[in-house]
């Protein structure tokens, strides 16, 4: 069924029949949610070919519909590519949108409204000032309009594969792209905060109480309210096992932080430690791990009791991304104490 529809979805691109491709989206979809895994990875391989047949506006719902595909279980690898890349061109046109406004109008960027012609026709208008022909100006529009729309399957793919994380295709474009607009546009922080997850990633943990010390490695976590979760839960056990004692947080805490909802009720989540980096400034929860500097080539958090009681929501920013949290090895003593050797005391608060 899905190899028919999209035999349909292809028709309609080639005849560019757009009323006939919008028909069939939804159809797709629907059988998608029926499909098995290896049927969803097979549609999504074809879908990767057809962005370069379609204009901007039907290639932001194609893209919407890859992402849902995604989620249902397909392999987003084979459209990273075209996503990222439809992206880009959009982010780009849309830096100029913004730029072209400021010049015709001296106002800031309008907010944008997606898929409504009346208001692409007005605001376009207002560019041709700049000076821009209708054809420029409009594209540009549709570029303003459509960016968040075209964020979401990149999105979506970003939280849902630490393989296309980790080798995403067109990747320092995208951030140059998305750096024109994003002092303009809060809908995509979302997305600017994505492209600094880390993965894979070695940090050095000291606990400077006991003066011991871990290697863990971490992955796909969003803030440093999830990783101060899931150091407490990693570290956390029996001091005769070299770990640390009365920090292990709530089942439920770790539950919401790793794949599981937020349970109806829960407490807040209640913080365990003090978290500073190897130069001794309090690393703040609200930032992200790619915030924490590096001594000596790696990541280091140092440890200490709260200086007050801290609690916060449970949960995850991004729903659909799932953390790893890798307790590597314990330090031996004489390693963990040349780690405290290193790093400086804690006492400057700057972020």
């Amino acid at each position: 069924m899905l190899d028919q529809l999209l035999d349909e979805l292809f028709h309609a691109a080639d005849a560019r029949d757009p009323a006939r491709f919008f028909d069939v989206l939804p159809r797709l979809y629907a059988a998608a949610q029926e499909a098995e895994q290896p049927a969803l990875s097979a549609a999504l391989a074809r879908l990767g070919d057809l962005f370069e047949r379609v204009p901007l506006r039907i290639g932001a719902r194609l893209g919407v519909l890859c992402g849902a595909l995604a989620e249902l279980g397909g392999d987003p690898a084979p459209v990273a590519e075209p996503l990222v890349n439809e992206l880009s061109d959009c982010l780009e046109l849309a830096g100029r949108f913004a730029a072209a406004w400021r010049t015709a109008t001296g106002d800031e960027p309008p907010e944008p409204v997606d898929d409504d012609h009346a208001w692409t026709e007005a605001t376009a208008a207002r560019l041709t000032a700049a000076p821009l022909t209708r054809e420029q100006a409009v594209e540009l529009t549709d570029a303003w309009s459509f960016a968040q729309m075209r964020a979401l399957p990149v999105m979506s793919v970003l939280q849902l594969s630490p393989r296309v994380r980790t080798a995403l295709p067109g990747r320092e474009r995208l951030i140059a792209a998305l750096g024109t607009v994003l002092d303009e546009r809060a809908d995509l922080e979302f997305l600017a905060g994505l492209l600094r997850v880390l993965d894979d990633e070695r940090l050095i943990v000291l606990h400077r109480p006991s003066g011991r010390g871990y290697e863990v490695v971490i992955g796909g976590i969003g803030d440093n309210f999830q990783l101060h979760t899931l150091l407490a839960d990693a570290l956390s056990g029996p001091a005769a096992d070299g770990l640390l004692e009365g920090v292990r947080p709530e089942p439920a805490w770790v539950r919401a932080a790793v794949e599981g909802p937020v349970e109806r009720d829960a407490p807040p989540v209640r913080g365990q430690f003090n978290l500073v980096d190897a130069y001794g400034k309090w690393i703040w929860n609200e930032g992200r791990p790619a915030d924490i500097p590096r001594l000596n080539g790696v990541r280091v958090v140092v440890l200490g009791p709260p200086p007050y009681e801290r609690s916060w929501s449970p949960g995850r920013m991004y729903p659909m991304m799932r953390p790893s949290m890798r307790l590597r090895r314990i330090l031996p003593p004489e390693e963990a104490a040349a780690w405290l050797a290193k790093v400086a005391p804690e006492g400057n608060h700057a972020a």
